[in-house]
């Protein structure tokens, strides 16, 4: 069975993120949204929140579930038997952090082999940073994130 990670802080996630998980979804046989808790990292929603957002908006997808883990995401990756870590890349700057992020997670475990999915074009501005941005200053947001989030947002 080939299982798929796909980490991140997701704090909220968006339709751009839905969108990698749709394609990832047909790659793998097993897809896990990861949600990372970074203690340094103050953010919008709690993590429980994040899961139960997240729960809501992938109930479509059958091969799809979410966890929370707060240590190496190789780790968590060798601990649930997957080989692969999804990510997604919206602009040509998100390549130089994906790529030191992926020689990292390589460093650690050689095994591990980073699976990069392309933005669309038209969800490439969108980010989680940018939703609360735009939410914050009255800005109606529901074409780029799922209802889980909208609702949360209000």
């Amino acid at each position: 069975m080939k299982i798929a990670i796909y980490p991140g802080s997701f704090d909220p996630i968006t339709n751009g993120h839905l969108d990698v998980v749709s394609r990832a979804a047909q790659m793998f046989d097993k897809v896990i949204i990861l949600v990372a808790i970074n203690a340094d990292k103050k953010g919008r929603f709690s993590i429980k929140d994040r899961v139960s957002m997240i729960k809501e908006s992938i109930q479509e997808f059958e091969n799809v579930e979410v966890d929370s883990y707060d240590g190496l995401t190789v780790d968590y990756a060798k601990a649930h038997g997957s080989k692969f870590l999804i990510r997604g890349l919206r602009a040509v700057t998100d390549f130089e952090y994906e790529f030191q992020l992926a020689a990292a997670n390589e460093y650690v475990d050689p095994s591990i082999d980073t699976v990069f999915l392309m933005s669309k074009a038209e969800m490439s501005f969108i980010s989680s940073s940018m939703i609360i941005e735009l939410a914050n200053n009255g800005i109606d947001v529901s074409k780029l994130v799922p209802p889980a989030v909208l609702k949360r947002l209000k």
